[in-house]
């Protein structure tokens, strides 16, 4: 966020810059905000819940296994990486063969929350990253996850 002047208008709800903490802890967005746009009480929701038939899932990603300048609101889909043992292949349920290769764990997932580090390099720990993705998705990306075999790739926008 970043402050900008504009003419005041009582039939425009802008965000002002007093409010800029409240829009980031109370609120969340309710359409995808756009690099530049002014920011508008109609963007805003106060509807913290996760939609039905989604989950978020949290991850912890190492350097190499996500896209530098990830972001929150960009959409990504998340691979399983590494080697599998027989102890860290997924079970035989509703799993089943999901995230072998090429198969993603999870398609079109948006980035729920991404806790970017300071500065322009990325530090050695980990990068925790939590998506918004589909319940029938969850197991299997929560089962890599644990076991550290996720990366994620940004998908481009006209894709879909």
């Amino acid at each position: 966020m970043a402050s900008v002047m504009v003419a005041e208008d009582s039939g425009v709800q802008y965000v002002k810059w007093e409010e800029r903490d409240l829009a980031r802890t109370k609120y969340r967005a309710a359409t995808d905000l756009t690099k530049g746009s002014l920011l508008v009480g109609s963007m805003l929701s106060d509807d913290s819940g996760v939609p039905a038939g989604k989950v978020v899932v949290g991850l912890s990603l190492k350097a190499g296994q996500f896209p530098k300048g990830l972001k929150n609101g960009d959409t990504v889909s998340a691979y399983r990486v590494g080697t599998e043992t027989s102890a860290s292949k997924p079970s035989s349920g509703s799993a089943g063969s999901a995230g072998s290769a090429g198969t993603p764990l999870a398609q079109n997932a948006k980035v729920d929350d991404v806790t970017a580090a300071t500065g322009e390099t990325i530090s050695s720990s980990d990068l925790p990253v939590s998506l918004l993705v589909n319940q029938d998705e969850a197991e299997a990306l929560a089962q890599a996850a644990a076991g550290g075999q996720v990366a994620v790739v940004l998908v481009p926008k006209n894709a879909g």
